[in-house]
């Protein structure tokens, strides 16, 4: 049987965008399905959009690596294709002894990751960059920073369409199935098709667990269970007095309460973490109770009644509440045996860092993989 394309990418998010320019550049014909009715409408446009050092993950780890390897390329892909960005810095701060501990452990960490640039701050140091700081100490991570998400989208959009990529709307994936040369997609919206591929990419975010579970000839136990972690920011009604991103020691179930800027110099708080069990992004006035305490624990000053509500994102975990963040899930044949297959699971933050080293992973991974029967 002929397939009709050669590689369907689910998705149109910064890493499906990213996946489909990569293969596209490396000679494959390939088409992006994105359910929604633009690119990057989930995850991919409601986070911090920091760029990350590649601080806090461990060492070894997907998450550590890529995140690592895509900072240094998402910097330079920024700069060829006129994407703003801002090397801002961010200051990780302490306020207590066993914070102080924990930078120690992080600055540890950040260095064997090849976060090279790392410093351990003093709290006059701290003072001097930011002297309405907060802290007993902080560490010093010159090399994050901000990106214009939206932006940087629109660049990959356009250099995979370049290079042959074909991106349609309103398609959702449907229904999918291991044929012997590939895939057979059911594919709905205003216009349902189905057609048949040789390479499918899972990189639906927030869904591709419950994508990847309705792929007949994938066995159920190959996909993780899924869990969703919806995080809520706040802006402030003045001009906050910081330049570098200001985040507090890390918690048990995230980075904690951060300050981060947009290239416009607005300020956002977040985010915070609710488990919720349905996609839902009303931001709830009431939750910024919880933030005053957490911010006024490096900001003191912030003022009564000055947080309004911003927006939401959801994280996409495969690890439920109480226990360590998953690292990245990129599963290959090697993995779940089906040819031609690759579904990305748990691809929350650092993914936005890391689109362009995934993206190159996912290639890696496809290429090594038992070669497909030919195409006619």
């Amino acid at each position: 049987m002929s397939v009709d394309i050669d590689c369907v990418v689910v998705g149109a998010g910064v890493v499906g965008l990213a996946v489909a320019r990569e293969m596209a550049r490396a000679g494959h014909e390939v088409l992006v399905i994105e359910a929604g009715e633009a690119i990057g409408i989930g995850t991919s446009s409601r986070n911090s959009e920091v760029i990350h050092a590649g601080i806090y993950y461990p060492p070894g780890s997907l998450k550590a690596r890529l995140c690592v390897e895509g900072r240094h390329a998402l910097y330079a892909y920024c700069l060829s294709h006129g994407v703003d960005t801002r090397r801002t810095g961010k200051l990780i701060v302490a306020n207590t002894d066993a914070q102080v501990a924990q930078l120690e452990s992080l600055l540890k960490r950040g260095l064997e990751n090849g976060v090279d640039d790392l410093r351990l701050l003093e709290r006059s140091q701290a003072t001097a960059l930011e002297p309405a700081l907060e802290c007993i100490a902080a560490l010093y991570s010159p090399s994050t920073g901000i990106v214009d998400s939206h932006a940087l989208m629109l660049a990959l959009q356009g250099d995979a369409e370049a290079a042959g990529t074909s991106v349609a709307f309103h398609a959702p994936l449907i229904g999918a199935k291991v044929i012997a040369d590939g895939f057979l997609l059911d594919i709905g919206g205003e216009s349902p098709m189905q057609l048949s591929c040789r390479r499918l990419i899972n990189s639906a975010g927030l869904h591709a667990p419950a994508l990847a579970r309705f792929i007949e000839g994938l066995e159920p136990d190959k996909v993780p269970r899924d869990y969703l972690c919806k995080g809520s920011y706040f802006s402030v009604s003045k001009r906050v007095p910081f330049t570098h991103l200001i985040y507090p020691a890390p918690e048990s179930d995230g980075l904690g309460v951060h300050m981060t800027v947009d290239l416009g110099g607005q300020a956002r708080f977040g985010p915070d973490t609710e488990w919720v069990h349905t996609e839902d992004y009303q931001v709830d006035p009431a939750r910024a109770d919880g933030f005053y305490s957490a911010i006024r624990s490096y900001w003191p000053d912030l003022p009564d009644d000055s947080l309004q509500p911003g927006y939401s994102g959801i994280r996409p975990k495969i690890s439920p509440p109480g226990e360590p963040a998953s690292d990245f899930v990129i599963s290959s044949q090697r993995e779940h045996g089906v040819p031609g297959l690759i579904n990305l699971f748990g691809i929350e933050s650092p993914g936005l860092t890391s689109c362009l080293a995934l993206a190159n992973h996912v290639r890696t991974l496809i290429e090594s993989e038992t070669p497909l029967p030919s195409h006619d």
